[in-house]
């Protein structure tokens, strides 16, 4: 993974950025957990090179949570505002349009956790993006999607069990779909817990890592990108 600078106004910001082998099909920023920049979020970027994509994981704060706690405390001042928040999300958009190999390329955001909710709220705001994919993402928002507002193909991937987004949220998030028109689709697997993608060790009862769902579900991402790749 190579460091790379950028900033969102007078905050500096450091993204990691996995290259493929060859020419990119397509460029993708990797939202993160609110825990930010995690071994589990970047070995998904390191698959997303290794099958052709040129991917850049965001830096959603300029600064390393030392706790689940402090990274509330992090989340919280960059989700003040919608508007400030997808100000720090297209931050790093602008950046991984600006790599000179992503010239020309479909784009895509994908996004873990909070960074599910990220990719989501860049679809929203009517960001060019070619797909959005969230895995065992938050649904809500402070500002639902304007009729015609999303161009992105939209990808949810969620575990039913998941307490951190319960059904009143997935039905909101349908209807909120619904009302703006999306090309939406919604995976939901069944007695699945949040963070089903994370293999890595966990205290926190809201999440359990479920390989089925994981395989599944990034399958699902990765066959939709050659469907709207062609």
């Amino acid at each position: 993974m190579e460091k790379l600078a950028y900033s969102d106004g007078d905050t500096a910001l450091t993204g990691l950025v996995a290259r493929p082998a060859g020419a990119p099909r397509a460029a993708v920023v990797v939202f993160p957990t609110i825990m930010n920049a995690t071994p589990s979020v970047i070995a998904k970027a390191q698959d997303l090179a290794a099958n052709g994509y040129l991917a850049l994981v965001a830096d959603f704060y300029g600064k390393t949570p030392a706790s689940m706690d402090q990274s509330g405390e992090f989340a919280m001042e960059i989700r003040g505002t919608p508007q400030s928040y997808r100000q720090r999300l297209r931050a790093a958009l602008k950046t991984l349009a600006s790599l000179p190999e992503a010239a020309g390329l479909p784009i895509g955001a994908i996004g873990f956790c909070m960074g599910g909710q990220a990719a989501l709220e860049l679809a929203r705001d009517g960001a060019p993006l070619s797909v959005a994919a969230s895995f065992h993402g938050l649904l809500n928002t402070d500002q639902p999607a304007e009729p015609g507002a999303i161009s992105a193909r939209i990808l949810v991937c969620h575990g039913d069990a998941d307490p951190m987004v319960p059904r009143e949220q997935v039905m909101r998030f349908w209807e909120e779909m619904d009302a703006a028109r999306a090309d939406w689709h919604f995976h939901s697997y069944a007695g699945v817990k949040h963070g089903f993608t994370n293999s890595g060790p966990t205290t926190n009862p809201a999440t359990a890592y479920d390989a089925s769902a994981d395989r599944q579900s990034w399958a699902a991402m990765y066959a939709l990108f050659d469907e709207v790749l062609g």
